[in-house]
């Protein structure tokens, strides 16, 4: 997809740190049964016993992130919902830019399922530019998370609150590109977007 901002879009990362062996959810389900701080680990991804068959997933969709929906929070506005179930959803984006107030404060909130096996630090990342000049760069770590069963069919995640720029040189428009990967490097989902900044609402 848009892989210019593959040089420009990278995680951040922490000196030391070294990505664990992938294991599938049944293997995590039988590992270490006595290690208590590991069964709490498991617990919080929604792995135990029977785990691997009651999670959700089409055998037909290898995908193993599905972003199901972005939202915009703004105070004081209603919510914009983007449905990405919708074919046209991610063209949408590109070509309609959203409006944001100078000032205001807002933040995303993205809902998404997790199929077929375990996800390790999953995080959103996200470039900013203005004139083909880079403004803002925002890396947030999501989590890890097991596959999603009928009783939590989906996850929810607020990313923290941010505020618009005020000032008239910093009105116009800006074009985003955003990314969900894992550790592993792997990229769940890249598309375009842009936005304005302007003075009024309307």
């Amino acid at each position: 997809m848009a892989s210019h901002a593959d040089d420009e879009l990278k995680p951040s990362t922490t000196e030391g740190y070294k990505v664990g062996e992938k294991k599938s959810v049944d293997e995590y389900a039988k590992l270490d049964a006595e290690d208590e701080s590991l069964a709490r680990w498991k617990q919080s991804l929604g792995i135990g016993a029977g785990s691997a068959g009651g999670s959700l997933g089409e055998p037909g969709d290898s995908r193993r992130v599905v972003i199901l929906q972005l939202c915009l929070l703004i105070t004081g506005r209603p919510d914009v919902v983007i449905n990405l179930g919708a074919p046209e959803a991610l063209e949408q984006l590109r070509a309609k830019p959203f409006t944001i107030k100078e000032g205001a404060e807002y933040r995303m909130k993205v809902r998404f399922r997790v199929q077929h096996e375990v996800i390790s630090g999953l995080r959103y990342l996200q470039l900013v530019k203005r004139k083909g000049i880079k403004v803002d760069k925002s890396d947030e770590m999501m989590g890890s998370y097991g596959p999603n069963t009928p009783e939590t069919p989906y996850y929810e995640k607020t990313f923290t609150e941010e505020e618009a720029p005020s000032g008239m040189i910093y009105r116009g428009n800006y074009t985003a590109f955003s990314r969900f990967m894992d550790d592993d490097h792997t990229s769940h989902l890249e598309f375009n977007w842009t936005f304005d900044i302007k003075k009024n609402w309307d």
